[in-house]
């Protein structure tokens, strides 16, 4: 499945669409170079396809781009961390 992702700096979240819901990873952060990761929320109608991750994905990316750390403070993001270590350079 291939996911169109948007990022919305001024709400702070990555949201993609799929089959009329929406998934949404949110962020705030902490001082000038730590984005933390507060929330992953996919709707049951379309949970289990791999979405969340994505959605998380393309945080680590933006945020490795913009040379920023990473505070994973949700659950999910916390342990998708664990399966994921080629980020582990920017986790905090």
């Amino acid at each position: 499945m291939t996911l169109d992702i948007h990022h919305d700096p001024v709400a702070r979240r990555f949201y993609t669409l799929v089959e009329g819901s929406e998934a949404e990873v949110t962020y705030y952060y902490d001082g000038a170079t730590i984005l933390v990761i507060s929330h992953t929320g996919v709707p049951r109608p379309i949970a289990g396809r791999g979405i969340a991750s994505e959605l998380v994905r393309s945080v680590f990316e933006f945020a490795r781009s913009a040379n920023l750390k990473v505070r994973p403070a949700c659950s999910y993001a916390a342990a998708w961390v664990q399966r994921h270590t080629q980020y582990a350079d920017i986790i905090v």
